[in-house]
This record gives C-alpha cells, sequence and structure tokens, in this order.
C-alpha cells in the first residue's frame, strides 16, 4: 500500500532547499544564545573559535546525514538499518526520537514568540509596563502558554501537511530571506542608536587571548552542534527531498555560512540596543547574563520601549524569532512523519498523528518551566550523542568510501578532501570533550545530589531518561527493522516481507 507523499516529490530547485536547510538550522538559539555566549567569550576571539568549530564539527556532520539520505532515500529508522545494518536499526530510532523530543518543548517556545508578536502588535511595550510581571504572568497562565503551543503546532502541522514542494519549500521561500530581511533592519536600528558603539566592541572585541581559553572552544564547539542541528537528523530528514544533481559539500558549507551570518545580524541587532539604552552599564550586564529567556523577554521589550521607534523594531524582532522558531519546528515535524510515510502511512494521517501526539506531550512543557528546562537539558546534550551515533554510522560504512564514492560525484562542485575524513575519525574524541565539560559542570552545579534524576538540570536526570529510551529502542530493534519497508520515502510499489528485508531484496 502507498503512502499519497513520499519521495515521489523533490525540492523544486537548490534555492528551496537551501532555505529549508538554513530555516532547519536557524532557530532561536541564533538570535538569544549566540550574542550572549559571543560578548562573554571574547567576541572576535569566540566567532573565530565559531568558525572552525562550523568547519570541523557542524559541515562534516551535516555531509554525513546527506549521504545516508541520498543513499537510503529512507527516515531516520530505515535509513540507518539500510546503511549500517539491521542490528543498527535502534540508532536510527534514537535520532528520530531525540529530535521529536525536541519538538515537543520547541513548538512550546515558539508559542512564547506568537504571544510576545501579539504583544508588540498591541503596542503592550510602549507604555509604562513592567516586563518581568508580564513574563511571569505568561508563563504561569497555562491557559495561555498551552493555547499558544496548540497554535505553533496547528500551523506546523498546516504547512507539513501540504508536502514537501507545497508546504515546506514555499513556506521555507517565504520565511528564511524575510527572516534575515527582519534581522537586518533590527541590526540597521541598533547600530544607529547613540551609544551603540560600545555595543559592537563588546561583540567584536580583538582580544584574542581568549583562543587560548579553553572554555572558549568547548562554549564554540556547542553553538555549532545546537545551533546548525548537525547529527540531529533533520538535514538527514530534508535530503531525502533533493535531487541526485545536488552536491553535498556546496549545501552543507551553504547552510553553516547562513547559520552563523543568521548569529551575527542578531547578535548586530541586540548588543548595541543594549548598550545603547541601559541606563547603566551594569544593567546591560545583567540582560546579559539573564539567560535566553531573560534577556529575549525581559530586558529586550523593557528597552524596546524606551527606543525611538520601538514599536515597530519590537514588531519586527518578535517576528523574526516566531520565523526562526517556526523554520525549525517544520524540520522536528517532517523526522517524524517521513519515517510513519516509510512505514506505509498517507502524508496527512502521519502529519496528524505526529502533530497531535507533539502537542500532548509538549502540554507539561507549557504548563511546567522547570519540566520544560529539565527536557531542553536532557534531550539538548542527547542531540551531542546523536552526532556522534551519526559519525559512528559512517566510520562503520567506511569513511574514504564514502567520500570516494557518494561526496565526490563527478557533477560536484566542491571536491571534498581528506580533512572531512579526518574531522570524522576525530569525532568521538571532540565529543568526548564537549559532552564531558557539560557533564563535569551538571556535577558542579549539584556537587551533593548530581546523581539524582528529579534535579532540573543534573547528570543523573538524563542518564535515567537516555537509557529508558535506549532499553526500549534496543528491545523493538527487530519490529522497527521489519516495520520500516523498503522503497524510497514511504513509496512502496509492493508488499514487502521481513524475509525480503532480511536476504536485502
Amino acid at each position: 500500500m502507498m503512502g499519497n507523499k513520499g519521495n515521489d516529490v523533490t525540492f523544486t530547485s537548490r534555492f528551496g532547499f537551501i532555505c529549508a536547510a538554513i530555516g532547519m538550522a536557524v532557530g532561536t538559539g541564533n538570535i538569544w544564545r549566540f550574542p550572549r555566549v559571543a560578548a562573554a567569550n571574547g567576541g572576535a576571539s569566540f566567532i573565530i573559535a565559531l568558525t572552525v568549530a562550523v568547519f570541523v564539527w557542524a559541515v562534516p556532520l551535516l555531509i554525513a546525514e546527506m549521504v545516508i539520505a541520498r543513499k537510503t532515500r529512507l527516515g531516520t529508522v530505515g535509513a540507518i538499518r539500510d546503511f549500517a545494518g539491521r542490528q543498527f536499526t535502534w540508532i536510527g530510532a534514537w535520532l528520530g526520537f531525540a529530535g521529536l523530543a525536541i519538538m515537543f518543548y520547541y513548538s512550546v517556545v515558539m508559542g512564547w514568540t506568537l504571544k510576545y508578536f501579539v504583544l508588540a502588535l498591541q503596542g503592550v511595550f510602549n507604555g509604562e509596563v513592567d516586563t518581568q510581571a508580564i513574563w511571569s504572568t505568561f508563563t504561569t497562565t497555562p491557559s495561555q502558554t498551552i493555547l499558544f503551543h496548540f497554535i505553533s503546532m496547528a500551523i506546523g502541522a498546516f504547512i507539513i501537511y501540504k508536502g514537501v514542494t507545497g508546504g515546506i519549500e514555499k513556506a521555507s521561500k517565504i520565511m528564511v530571506p524575510t527572516l534575515f530581511v527582519l534581522l537586518v533592519i533590527t541590526a540597521i536600528r541598533g547600530l544607529t542608536l547613540p551609544g551603540a558603539a560600545e555595543g559592537i566592541r563588546y561583540l567584536f572585541n580583538p582580544d584574542l587571548s581568549y583562543l587560548l581559553s579553553g572554555k572558549t572552544w568547548l562554549e564554540a564547539f556547542t553553538q555549532a552542534a545546537w545551533s546548525t542541528g548537525a547529527g540531529w537528523a533533520l538535514l538527514m530528514t530534508y535530503a531525502v527531498y533533493t535531487k541526485k544533481e545536488e552536491d553535498l559539500g556546496v549545501n552543507c558549507f551553504l547552510v553553516g555560512f547562513g547559520d552563523v551570518v543568521a548569529a551575527l545580524f542578531a547578535a548586530m541587532a541586540i548588543l548595541p540596543t543594549v548598550f545603547a539604552l541601559a541606563p547603566t552599564k551594569e544593567y546591560a550586564y545583567d540582560a546579559l547574563a539573564a539567560g535566553n529567556t531573560g534577556l529575549t523577554f525581559i530586558y529586550l521589550p523593557a528597552l524596546f520601549k524606551i527606543m525611538p521607534g520601538g514599536y515597530i523594531i519590537s514588531v519586527i524582532f518578535f517576528l523574526a524569532m516566531a520565523f526562526a522558531a517556526l523554520s525549525s519546528l517544520l524540520s522536528m515535524i517532517e523526522v517524524g512523519v517521513l519515517n510513519l510515510q516509510n512505514a506505509g502511512w498517507g502524508r496527512g494521517k502521519a502529519t496528524l498523528f505526529v502533530c497531535g501526539v507533539g502537542f500532548l506531550l509538549g502540554v507539561p512543557s507549557a504548563y511546567s518551566l522547570e519540566f520544560l528546562n529539565n527536557q531542553d537539558w536532557v534531550w539538548g546534550v542527547a542531540l551531542l550523542i546523536s552526532g556522534l551515533l551519526v559519525s559512528i554510522v559512517v566510520m562503520k560504512y567506511g569513511v574514504e568510501k564514502v567520500r570516494n564514492e557518494e561526496i565526490n560525484h563527478p557533477w560536484s562542485d566542491m571536491y571534498i578532501g581528506k580533512w572531512w575524513s579526518v574531522c570524522i575519525r576525530l569525532f568521538p574524541v571532540m565529543f568526548a570533550i564537549v559532552f564531558g565539560w557539560w557533564v563535569w559542570q551538571s556535577i558542579g552545579w549539584y556537587p551533593d545530589s548530581w546523581w539524582n534524576p528529579l534535579e532540573t538540570y543534573s547528570p543523573g536526570t538524563m542518564v535515567v531518561q537516555w537509557v529508558i529510551a535506549v532499553i526500549i529502542f534496543l528491545g523493538l530493534n527487530n519490529w522497527l527493522a521489519d516495520w520500516i519497508r523498503k522503497g524510497s520515502g514511504g513509496t512502496v510499489q509492493y508488499p514487502i516481507s521481513s524475509e525480503d528485508i532480511k536476504e536485502g531484496k
């Protein structure tokens, strides 16, 4: 039985795919995390370290994802089964579930951006308002947070339901260029404020001594991993719908470059605004130390209300945030939808199921900020493990074999040299350093109860949830291998038995 949509469709153009892929990569982390972390880690030094990290961590993994997708033309479960072997099907399940676990609460975060876009449109931030009180009231009113979570998931469902070309590609061609235009407009306004130069100096601080700090490099590699989505199987999913002649190297470098550029524009919008409008330098430093949500939803709205032209800038800023969140949310939904299509589901049924379950499992995060923070910690760090698993799968297949036979085709615009092979082989070492740093930090946060699975950011809560997931996927390995049909992207022309799969037919 055939799915009504599979990879019987492709992105109609490279531009369409690049827009979707950059939209996948550019999310809220580019806007609310990068400016803070860059400014706190040497500015220009951090940007140099981030550029290196994108080159040796993100781009190699993105290329690996595209190879796996192009070779198998299946979602995560079937792709890993066919690429690495039946016994590794559980890895495909892990990759898919990790992306969906992020989706459950990321939709809630998108709901925040929609709520604040509405508040900005209403001119709420123009008057004498307490932005801390607005944030606290909103996040402790479940009827509001759940409503906007539902709206976010409904928008995502509508676009995904429309298909790859009519939904994802069409929406991405509109949203991604618009997102960059909105960020540029916001940056220009921030740069023209009196006193904005201090923010630029803070961002592009030329103190290269930070390059000698291990923390700068660890933060840069973390930003590269979490911002580009490398190893998360999001690009792997989109790449299923690419044409055979699409160049892997060029496309992946464009995704990495676009992600960094978006982050720089966001930083040039936020930091000049903070330093130009803050009543004191201490206030500016407090804003940057307030965390992702504190900077975005408390301090910036408070500054927008005293900015000349603040009304229009606040509307543009939160619209850009909403576009960034939605473009990333779409890729997460598609991960689940494509896997269900591979099992024979129609696209409509798969979309409604993924988004319906996504809404229900996202309600706890909409209800409780503490629960959302826990899930962001657990599955955000888990995505580093996803990158490790992708590298291991490629090494099992044969790194040089992949480079010579799957990447460097005659129609490729860019030749990928042995640097890629070296990066993939060294990835477990890079992973161990970055992952170990985060675990070590977490133990420091909870020196007496780091093992406790009920602590929000403890190693214990990560390990318990990961172990449960791995045990389930290992137990279901053979069933999952049989469940996903042979064929491309859910389009199956004939029934396939488990015996056929075992024999590799």
